[in-house]
């Protein structure tokens, strides 16, 4: 395991892999990753999933990139890979968003040392029973050999630095979709262990924001939803 941070360690496959963008906060820190509690109120958190199951007009189908050792990238609507819902953040919430992004970038910008420059569009995620999203990178693709080894990463987004992903649900161990929360749904990272030698999961409460490089020390998945409703808003920075 190579030590990245004073509790988590990664996959000793990073020793002989060269990764484009190496961005990670210092080893001192206890964790790296940074979640902010309560970026969104419970209350404000409470509602927007209301609203989101309400309404089913804006709704679409995600899509996903692969990429085998042959080069060939492909984009559709592959359920085998990921099955989610997508939403656009209406105004309100949207201007409530980027309040609080504002009062918060200090706090990223000197966990991770860096500047925050462009930010992607809010995707606002529902996962149902039964939806989930398997091991990627945010900002490359996985190249797999024929015997289905990682062998490497290739960049198809460089623009994306830092990823932020706010949950508006809270996981819990026995779900009640009526209380807006979800059991299973939890965001692993694939190559992240901690001092047990487990994969990293977290399981939020409704408000936290994770914060985390997009590159592949962090890929990550979103396990199947076994009960409940998992809600999340994801966002992609560049920085400098």
């Amino acid at each position: 395991m190579i030590q990245i941070s004073t509790h988590i360690s990664c996959d000793p496959l990073f020793e002989n892999i060269e990764i484009e963008n190496k961005l990670l906060p210092s080893q001192y820190k206890d964790y790296p990753y940074l979640i902010i509690k309560n970026f969104f109120s419970k209350e404000a958190c409470e509602e927007l999933a209301f609203l989101v199951q309400e309404d089913e007009k804006t709704k679409r189908k995600a899509k996903v990139k692969k990429e085998v050792i042959t080069g060939i990238v492909q984009a559709d609507i592959v359920e085998e890979y990921r099955k989610t819902n997508i939403y656009k953040l209406d105004t309100f919430y949207q201007n409530y968003y980027d309040e609080q992004f504002s009062k918060y970038k200090p706090i990223i910008e000197e966990y991770f040392t860096v500047a925050l420059t462009l930010s992607t569009d809010v995707q606002v995620l529902e996962y149902k029973k039964g939806f989930f999203y398997v091991k990627h990178a945010d900002d490359s693709s996985e190249i797999i050999d024929k015997d289905e080894q990682t062998i490497g990463f290739k960049v198809v987004a460089p623009q994306r630095k830092l990823s932020t992903v706010l949950f508006a649900t809270s996981h819990v161990s026995n779900a009640d979709e009526r209380v807006q929360s979800f059991s299973g749904g939890e965001l692993m990272f694939n190559y992240l262990y901690d001092k047990g030698g487990e994969a990293v999961k977290i399981k939020p409460e409704a408000g936290d924001m994770i914060i985390f490089p997009s590159n592949p020390y962090f890929s990550h998945e979103v396990l199947p939803v076994e009960e409940g409703y998992r809600l999340t808003l994801v966002q992609w920075h560049d920085a400098i």
